[in-house]
């Protein structure tokens, strides 16, 4: 007997309902006779429907240094996109109007993005997932985990610095799963490098080939526009409002008026370096770009909202649609009729007033509907998702539908892990998200025993999310956890949310080491080398052990010793296994 769980309360088990050969096969509840009916329906036309609705999805995470603008630009493709009516300004300092995706009241204060965001809106009769991520290097599990749920990435620029460390670090994440990229320069509007010589470093130091979809006029104060390569046309802007669209002023390169609006010596030293672009002889192949091997090349400024119309435009254009993800038994079609998706993200208190938990869901194939059952694959549990939520930022609204590329939000009474697989139909599990290997241990005291409930809960939810890695010590008698994370600026959240969100002040105690690495045999390959020194052993949140070393030099020497020991950087996948609670 299968026991179903709606809201986390059992209910009465039913007989599963075959719609029709190939269909949608899912556990059906005691639902009242018209919805039946509907769903009966809805089997008939599913296929093309599901067809439709992948072609018209896109999907992307914008990836880049801090400070490159990539929050800027996120609020002024929703802003072009309709979905705000005016976009916020980031600023470190001072009197600013919110940004959307800048939510958690710690972002808010420092002027940075800390946390990954989702925000769906509609474009060009298309829909749009975008994967906002946080641009600390702290931070940089967060953005890996989400670009696990991207299908294409926006890589930003700042046109005076070129490629940046963190840039570059995500990238090679993007090259791994094989990730279209786009590129766009940005802050055009100030002193900044030569464009054909940021066009050389990306094909130089990336092995990436850049194609400029559009080539600037002028820079700096003198920046005027762009020409559009494709259709040889010169899109003019004119400085907006703070926060408002800019007017746009489309010319053919030919057209007579365009000496009047232009100075002559900045149109002619563009239309210069379009020759050497034509005579370097890179062309546009689609099928290059959507291998991760050619990447479009766009240039404009985002604050004054200069080429982010242009570039929406042709990403729409351009992107690829959702792609399949591969799971145990190999590549998941999207078109599959069955639903299915992963969990890659988890966040709670989104909502402070009601201390929610949520999960979020990348639809992978099928179509999802509200009030479906799903099985969990990790733990064979079937759930009734009775209220799914379309994810704006912070704000929220129930979803009837989903479709493969969208991200829905699920209430986590605690049942979710990242990594998960939901699926209706036969069975499917997606490659789990593995853990990276922390650089900053401490541990995190709670010096009210009063509070301890508060803290526990705090803990153990803010580790479910991904906030940060917690550790314990292998003598049960120190119960306190330790946080492991790769930046400093991780466990200082960590630290504001439990006093902001569980109300638990909290003392840190750094313990002295830099590297961590997972015993890949478990616990009987750490027995059998017997006793080690210069390390400390410690166990994760799934009981496997991890040891700690103050530098390189000491792991070096371990491995020297017992060269039979096999040591990973990452953290092995987990399935079916629940993880510690405090």
């Amino acid at each position: 007997m299968v026991v179903v769980i709606r809201d986390n309360e059992p209910v009465e088990p039913v007989e599963p309902v075959d719609c029709q050969a190939g269909s949608l096969q899912s556990e059906i509840m005691s639902t009242p006779l018209e919805t039946q009916a509907s769903n009966s329906d809805d089997c008939l036309g599913g296929e093309l429907d599901l067809v439709g609705a992948v072609a018209r999805r896109r999907n992307f995470a914008i990836i880049s240094h801090p400070d490159a603008g990539k929050t800027t630009l996120t609020e002024k493709l929703l802003l072009y996109g309709g979905a705000i009516q005016q976009a916020g300004a980031v600023k470190a300092r001072g009197e600013q109007r919110k940004v959307t995706s800048d939510w958690m009241e710690l972002e808010k204060q420092r002027g940075i993005s800390i946390t990954s965001t989702v925000l769906q809106f509609d474009y060009s009769g298309s829909t749009i997932n975008l994967l906002d991520t946080p641009g600390h290097q702290d931070f940089s599990e967060d953005t890996y985990r989400t670009l696990a749920a991207a299908d294409n990435a926006v890589m930003l620029e700042d046109a005076a610095k070129g490629l940046e460390p963190q840039t570059r670090k995500l990238f090679e994440v993007c090259r791994m799963r094989e990730i279209p990229i786009f590129t766009f320069i940005n802050k055009m509007d100030r002193p900044g490098r030569e464009p054909l010589s940021l066009l050389d470093e990306i094909e130089s130091e990336l092995g990436l080939t850049p194609w400029a979809v559009n080539w600037p006029i002028g820079s700096g104060e003198f920046f005027r526009g762009v020409i559009d390569r494709r259709t040889r046309q010169v899109v003019l802007f004119s400085r907006a409002q703070r926060g408002r669209q800019s007017k746009e002023k489309i010319l053919d390169l030919n057209d007579p008026d365009l000496k009047d609006l232009v100075e002559p010596d900045l149109l002619a030293q563009a239309l210069e370096d379009l020759e050497l672009l034509e005579a370097a002889g890179a062309e546009l192949d689609l099928e290059l770009v959507h291998a991760g091997e050619l990447t479009p090349v766009f240039f404009g400024l985002a604050m004054t909202n200069f080429g982010v119309r242009p570039f929406l435009d042709a990403f729409m254009d351009m992107a690829q649609k959702p792609v399949g993800r591969f799971g145990t038994d190999g590549l998941v079609d999207p078109l599959r009729p069955d639903f299915s998706g992963f969990v890659f993200k988890l966040q709670a208190n989104m909502d402070p007033r009601h201390r929610d938990r949520v999960a979020f869901v990348r639809v992978c194939s099928g179509r999802f509907e509200k009030d479906m059952s799903v099985r969990l694959a990790r733990t064979g549990r079937t759930i009734r998702l009775s209220r799914p939520q379309k994810l704006f930022g912070q704000d929220r609204a129930v979803v009837e539908d989903a479709y493969p590329g969208d991200v829905i939000g699920l209430n986590n009474p605690g049942m979710f892990s990242i990594g998960d697989t939901l699926y209706a139909g036969a069975k499917v599990e997606y490659e789990g998200i593995p853990c990276f290997s922390p650089e900053i241990f401490s541990w995190l005291r709670n010096p009210n025993p009063s509070a301890f409930k508060n803290f526990r809960k705090g803990v153990n939810e803010l580790r479910e999310e991904g906030a940060v890695q917690i550790l314990y010590d292998i003598d049960e008698s120190k119960r306190d956890p330790i946080l492991a994370a790769v930046g400093q600026l991780q466990l200082e959240v960590v630290q504001h949310r439990l006093q902001h969100e569980y109300g638990v002040d909290t003392r840190l105690e750094p313990l002295g080491y830099q590297v961590a690495r997972w015993v890949t045999g478990g616990w009987s390959s750490l027995d059998d080398v017997g006793r080690i020194f210069n390390c400390k052993t410690v166990r994760d949140a799934w009981n496997r052990p991890v040891l700690l070393f103050k530098n390189d030099w000491n792991l070096n020497q371990l491995l020297e010793e017992h060269s039979q020991l096999n040591l990973s950087t990452v953290a092995p996948v987990v399935s079916g296994v629940e993880p510690i609670s405090l």
